[in-house]
């Protein structure tokens, strides 16, 4: 695997600590957590879903938090009370988990739902109106008629 060495670019701008941040985080050489999976869809233009594969866990054994552009989902199995079963062989992965995902900025989370095994998580980009584009009409003047502040010409 390649090392890249980010330091001239921390010499050479200010405040994009964040994102180097996460670009040394992404090309870390740890291997990423694979437990459990997990899809990111694109549901509409702003839209978004993360489905997280949760089988065996209920409503109960999942918290889902949000915090400064991280969205964690966190999942620990109770104990099931009353079950003397002795488990033979479990294949059926209920360990504890913690998944993060950096949600870029203006994503909100809009709900959550677990369904068949999934946990299904939405996500909507809103950017706020102040921070989208607008467009700046141009208007046309005579060039043969000047303007000068403070002058009024009225029209004969």
């Amino acid at each position: 695997m390649r090392q890249f060495d980010l330091a001239p670019l921390y010499r050479s701008t200010v405040g994009f600590d964040r994102l180097f941040s996460a670009l040394d985080g992404f090309v870390s050489t740890e291997s990423a957590p694979t437990y459990p999976p997990y899809n990111i869809e694109r549901t509409g233009e702003n839209v978004y879903r993360v489905t997280v594969a949760v089988a065996g866990f209920t409503e109960a054994d999942l918290s889902i938090e949000v915090k400064e552009n991280a969205l964690t989902i966190k999942g620990e199995r109770k104990p099931a009370e009353g079950k003397s079963a002795e488990v033979l062989y479990q294949g059926i992965a209920a360990r504890a988990f913690e998944r993060r995902f950096q949600l870029a900025d203006h994503v909100q989370v809009t709900g959550a739902a677990l369904e068949n095994g999934l946990l299904h998580v939405d996500l909507v980009r809103e950017v706020p109106e102040a921070k989208k584009p607008r467009r700046i009409e141009i208007a046309s003047r005579p060039s043969s008629q000047p303007v000068i502040e403070g002058s009024v010409q009225q029209a004969a």
